[in-house]
């Protein structure tokens, strides 16, 4: 298989050459070109054709934002990963790139750091992430079969609570699903979305100001009510806990699992613990194979699963462990993924209304 071609745009002369170093210790990437400005890189990209370009966010003249936009009006499908500093400000301005189109996002390695410890940061996440965003492929939603999805307790509640996990591609994915979501929802809803700390935060503030549901940041000790949306800390592993008669969140930093902290796993086995067969919960877009051990728990315990389907996909990594784990009830284009919710929360507590009616009536 040929090495996925790469552009680096940078002005820092020391990550270009950071960048390039560590690519080089792969078989799987290949450095085409470096560009010192944005108006360079859009010059270069026409003659080198690269499959994916890293850009940095900040750089004088055009600046991160700007030669972003002019690549998606040139090049709507080129996969594009955004360099950012580990601050508010940096924060924010991905979060704003994620929003107009870039694929993902790496935070540069802090000043503190070794050369070797920023090399060895770069091997283990970019390269990942280049390969897996040039290997996008096309995909249909299909209502999962029996002889793909694996077999389930029968649910015995109406669904309690819905719990979504997502990674590369998910902030635009809950920025598409959760604003979607009636005011009158009536679970609460909790998130994992890998991300590092100050991320999360301006996440939910984005998130709260184009939502009717109320979305924060996870606290400790927070009790979950309907109309809540929960999104995990960065850093912080997210889990739920009874709590006299109600439940409330919890937080920690035990050991990341798939290298992530937090982890979907983590939640998912967490709320199929506390609500059983009452929990519904989405895996979408995202690199790697968190979640699905936890999809396959919450199926177990008699829950149902919705998995984003490829082609809306920009990853399709973490849904497809959950197809193959046998463990998704049904794989949904991400325009459909709100409806979809909505309908089975909404027909798991009429079902639920009408046998407690009969009961009575006996």
């Amino acid at each position: 298989m040929l090495p996925v071609r790469v552009l680096v745009i940078d002005d820092s002369v020391v990550v270009r050459r950071l960048l390039a170093e560590a690519l080089a210790s792969s078989h799987e990437v290949q450095v085409v070109g470096t560009a010192s400005s944005g108006t360079i890189g859009l010059a270069k990209i026409p003659q080198l054709n690269p499959d994916l370009v890293t850009l940095d966010i900040e750089m004088p003249g055009l600046d991160g934002i700007q030669t972003l936009t002019e690549i998606r009006k040139l090049y709507p499908k080129l996969p594009v990963i955004m360099f950012s500093t580990l601050t508010e400000r940096g924060a924010v301005i991905t979060l704003e790139a994620l929003s107009l189109g870039a694929s993902d996002y790496m935070t540069k390695p802090s000043d503190r750091d070794s050369l070797a410890i920023a090399l060895e940061q770069l091997r283990q996440e970019l390269i990942a992430k280049i390969v897996s965003l040039a290997g996008r492929g096309s995909g249909r939603a299909v209502e999962v079969s029996a002889s793909v999805a694996g077999k389930k307790k029968s649910r015995g509640q109406p669904i309690e609570i819905l719990a979504i996990g997502t990674s590369t591609g998910g902030p635009n994915a809950l920025a598409e699903v959760i604003p979607r979501l009636p005011k009158d929802f009536p679970v609460p809803v909790v998130v994992v979305q890998h991300m590092p700390p100050l991320f999360t935060h301006l996440l939910a503030e984005r998130l709260n100001s184009h939502s009717r549901l109320a979305v924060q940041e996870a606290e400790a000790g927070r009790a979950l009510e309907p109309g809540q949306v929960w999104i995990a800390r960065g850093d912080y592993h997210m889990t739920v806990a009874r709590k006299g008669i109600g439940v409330v969140l919890n937080l920690n930093q035990d050991p990341p699992q798939h290298s992530c902290r937090p982890a979907v796993d983590m939640l998912f086995q967490s709320v199929t613990e506390v609500y059983g067969s009452g929990v519904l919960g989405v895996v979408m877009t995202g690199m790697g194979s968190d979640g699905a051990r936890g999809a396959a728990h919450i199926r177990e315990a008699g829950g149902e699963i919705v998995v984003q389907d490829e082609a809306s996909s920009v990853v399709w990594g973490m849904p497809r462990a959950v197809v193959e784990a046998g463990a998704a009830d049904k794989i949904c284009p991400l325009a459909e993924i709100s409806m979809e919710v909505v309908r089975r929360v909404t027909t798991s507590r009429m079902q639920a209304a009408g046998s407690g009616n009969q009961r009575e009536m006996k």
